[in-house]
């Protein structure tokens, strides 16, 4: 091992231990890996910042940007208005809905197509009587297989199909990966549908309906004594007895803003704030009896809000969120006072301490409270998924065929070769933009910037494992480990490997790492590495262990009740489905 191919190692090795440890987020660490080749003199002045060009990244770029439009067309929704009838029984219910997400997401970004669909999931739910923790965990891991079948259905795809270019006469097409991808997406869901969805646990799944699906564990709230509650002057026993039990109290607040544990025999005055935990539902009475008052989670908001004017709904922060490491004043300058946070449920815990001091997370839910009439668009912006009870818009835009000739016409051209990718979306972007499907306010705001930043970072440091020959000594040490295997024992290990990896590692990451080492394990057995990309591009996808490995998990980790041990009870048997239905479709259409 040479000096440069162990800084190539070790500078890899720093990059998975701090994309595992979720300490820095995920494009920052691309950059600090980076730097450290750049430092090293592992890549070319030239090689630096050409990831930040490669057709890659403006694909991936452009995709997010197309999503949106097909989302905003109302093309989705269309097809929503034409399954609602299959959801009668709890089989087609799964079924109906994980197969439409894994359909929408085969054509637009796969987290893109989780998000249109969850406020749907929620109200199917609702209206079937189910528990929302049975759809959601099939629709998320939906997106996931159905961002395998084309070429756009999800970055990893992309990535790979870019490195086929490297060693071939051009990259993977649109529909290459379907011979794979769509045989594995079908048996993946079947296997959902027809009982994978009862490894969830009873505990998530058993009574609880979608109205209770924010019980009282989850939400804890602000109230405030007001000036005329019959609680002042009293006790503290007074407010314990009123609670009843169906609300703890859980702290009170002292007026230097620290908390502190409420004992029963404290006095109370008016303008005391206490913490409680409680649904939503079950505050009005105590609210009207006693003279409380829910107390706004920004300090500088002092405005008395009496319940009988209350408006609340619930919203989930979304993937790429504008709001995501920002607080509730970010929330009330960014709705410019239009939105009110009251209470945050983050993974079905509550959150501890003062509402102002919480930092919003993707999968938190929010109480909020806001106007009768408010604008839904507003919602959008903030990038707040509403759930179903707030209402839920169904029926397809005016421009909808247009949106899906323009999307069509981009892929033909794509298909045909009059037009790489990268650049036939980005005519779809301007003819949206010309056609008014898309506003051009809307043209940036859905790209998910940091998938950008860590696909440009991360491409030269894949570049400085092969230009310091780092790949081919990992290949060559996985063939001598393996050399006595079949060629079928190679591609279920590099499989099992990747999967292992992008269960920890953002998915992009795990194929920009994965790539060149599958390429090089190739030449060295001296076999069409196609087989090999598309191995990683399937493993890539496959990130049903943890809530961390996708941002769909993340998504219905919330809403859903689930804990972190919840992913793999569902996701191990279905990464083994997905094995064996995967190895023996890439040896048939690949070697």
């Amino acid at each position: 091992m040479t000096l440069d191919q162990g800084l190539a190692f070790g500078i890899l090795a720093l990059a998975l231990v701090l994309f595992a440890s979720g300490r820095f987020r995920h494009d920052v660490v691309a950059l600090i890996a980076l730097i450290a080749v750049s430092l090293a003199g592992l890549v070319g002045p030239n090689q630096i910042l050409s990831g930040f060009g490669h057709p890659a990244v403006i694909t991936v770029a452009a995709v997010l940007v197309v999503s949106e439009a097909l989302r905003s067309s109302g093309l989705v929704d269309v097809v929503v208005q034409r399954i609602l009838p299959l959801t009668r029984t709890t089989t087609g219910h799964i079924g109906i809905m994980t197969a439409v997400v894994a359909l929408a997401s085969s054509f637009m970004n796969n987290v893109g197509a989780l998000a249109v669909m969850l406020p749907v999931a929620l109200a199917t739910a609702a209206e079937r009587g189910r528990p929302a923790a049975i759809i959601l965990m099939p629709i998320a891991f939906g997106s996931m297989l159905g961002g395998m079948i084309t070429l756009i259905g999800t970055p990893p795809n992309i990535i790979i199909a870019s490195f086929r270019g490297s060693y071939s006469d051009g990259p993977f097409g649109m529909f290459d990966f379907a011979w794979v991808g769509l045989p594995v997406a079908i048996i993946g869901i079947l296997f959902i549908a027809l009982g994978g969805w009862r490894l969830i646990p009873r505990e998530r799944k058993g009574g609880a309906s979608p109205e209770e699906m924010f019980s009282i564990e989850e939400y804890v709230i602000e109230v405030k004594v007001g000036e005329k509650s019959p609680l002042a002057g009293k006790r503290v026993t007074h407010l314990e007895l009123a609670t009843g039990e169906d609300i703890t109290l859980a702290a009170r607040v002292r007026s230097d803003g620290q908390l502190t544990r409420p004992e029963s025999w404290q006095p109370i005055e008016a303008g005391d704030i206490f913490i409680l935990r409680a649904d939503p539902a079950d505050l009005g009475d105590l609210l009207d009896k006693h003279g409380l008052e829910l107390a706004p989670s920004s300090e500088e908001e002092h405005a008395e809000i009496k319940s009988a004017d209350l408006r609340l709904s619930e919203a989930i922060v979304g993937p790429n969120s504008a709001l995501t490491g920002f607080g509730p004043r970010t929330l009330t300058r960014m709705s410019q006072g239009r939105y009110k946070l009251f209470a945050v449920a983050r993974r079905g815990q509550p959150i501890s301490g003062r509402l102002h001091n919480v930092r919003f997370q993707t999968g938190d839910v929010l109480l909020l409270q806001t106007a009768e009439d408010q604008d839904p668009a507003l919602s959008s912006e903030l990038g707040l998924l509403p759930l179903p009870e707030r209402g839920l818009r169904l029926g397809g835009g005016r421009k909808l065929g247009i949106a899906f000739a323009i999307f069509a016409g981009a892929i033909g051209l794509s298909m045909a070769g009059i037009l790489p990718i990268a650049v036939a979306f980005l005519a779809a972007i301007v003819l949206y933009l010309l056609t008014g499907i898309l506003p051009l306010r809307d043209l940036y705001r859905h790209i998910d910037w940091t998938i950008i930043v860590l696909l440009g970072a991360m491409i030269p440091v894949g570049q400085a494992l092969q230009n310091t020959g780092a790949d081919r000594l990992i290949a060559e040490s996985i063939v001598g480990l393996a050399g006595t295997l079949p060629l079928w024992a190679l591609i279920a290990l590099l499989l099992v490997v990747t999967m292992a990896i992008t269960d920890i590692i953002n998915n992009a990451a795990t194929a920009l790492i994965m790539a060149p080492i599958s390429i090089a394990i190739a030449q060295a057995l001296d076999v069409n590495p196609d087989a090999f990309l598309m191995t990683v591009a399937i493993g890539a996808s496959c990130s049903f262990l943890t809530p961390i490995g996708h941002q769909s998990n993340t998504l219905v980790m919330g809403p859903g009740g689930y804990r972190f041990s919840d992913y793999w009870r569902l996701g191990l048997p279905l990464e083994i489905v997905v094995t064996l239905v995967a190895v023996p479709a890439i040896l048939l259409i690949w070697t």
